[in-house]
């Protein structure tokens, strides 16, 4: 039975890991040829719409009515490696994800999130982060919505770690909402000791945004309004509170030592 199982695991591994090649290849292309940031996005949430149906991944999507028409900022907990596609698939063309700037270095996908019109940040060096934080101001201050994931990685090990604190500065000196989306059921579609990814239903809630509130500093705003979205997840997730745990922390100085 064991030896049965693992075959349909490695079976349906391949025919996952093809058709998102095949995808990612097919809406690239089309990317490249559309005009138009805002039509490139809407046929990109398209594209991970049906890739998700054609491997078997559903999606309970509650709360859509929370989601302000104006712009936000949206955080959401990372628990796999599918949790941009998730969201790219549900959430209007207007958010533009906040991706780590790794993943411009990996072929085809660099070139994608770029048409989609991702925002890229340096996690690991200060002045370069700097200069995308001031890059995400500019962009949020003329009227864009951003998502971020705002524990800057994730593990294996369920729960909710470290908040930092780039976005909530964004919003707080924009005087935006922060909409806490709470993802559930993701770290199992494909786990971070595996390569091989598995169907199943994920459910994704919009929480209730929490409002800048009225207070002079921006600082003493950025720490309320991460504070309240932490502690809503938290509630909406049910997974331990992994405060001490600083994933980047972990793997800057994992770089530090290979280098």
């Amino acid at each position: 039975m064991k030896i049965l199982n693992r075959t349909v695991v490695v079976l349906y591994g391949f025919y996952a890991w093809s058709t998102l090649l095949m995808f990612g290849a097919a809406t690239l292309i089309v990317l490249l040829i559309l005009p138009g940031l805002r039509l490139r996005s809407v046929v990109g949430s398209y594209c991970a719409r049906a890739w998700l149906i054609v491997v078997g991944v559903r999606i309970d999507y509650k709360g859509e009515e929370l989601l302000p028409d104006t712009p936000s900022v949206i955080v959401a907990n990372h628990s796999g490696y599918v949790d941009g596609v998730l969201l790219k698939a549900i959430l209007p063309a207007r958010f533009a994800f906040v991706i780590k700037k790794e993943m411009v270095r990996v072929p085809l996908a660099g070139l994608l999130l770029r048409r989609l019109g991702a925002e890229f940040v340096d996690r690991f060096n200060r002045h370069s982060g700097a200069m995308d934080a001031r890059r995400l101001m500019r962009a949020a201050s003329g009227g864009g919505s951003l998502v971020f994931f705002p524990e800057g990685t994730f593990t294996g090990r369920p729960g909710l770690a470290r908040f930092h604190g780039g976005a909530f500065t964004i919003a707080a000196r924009t005087r935006m909402p922060v909409v806490p989306l709470a993802i559930r059921g993701a770290r199992h579609l494909l786990r971070s000791d595996s390569i091989w990814p598995r169907p199943g239903r994920v459910t994704i809630e919009v929480l209730v945004p929490v409002l800048a509130p009225d207070l002079s500093q921006s600082t003493a705003v950025a720490n309320y309004q991460r504070d309240h979205s932490r502690a809503k997840l938290l509630l909406a997730l049910g997974e331990p509170d992994l405060a001490d745990d600083d994933g980047i922390a972990t793997l800057a100085a994992e770089r530090k030592k290979t280098q």
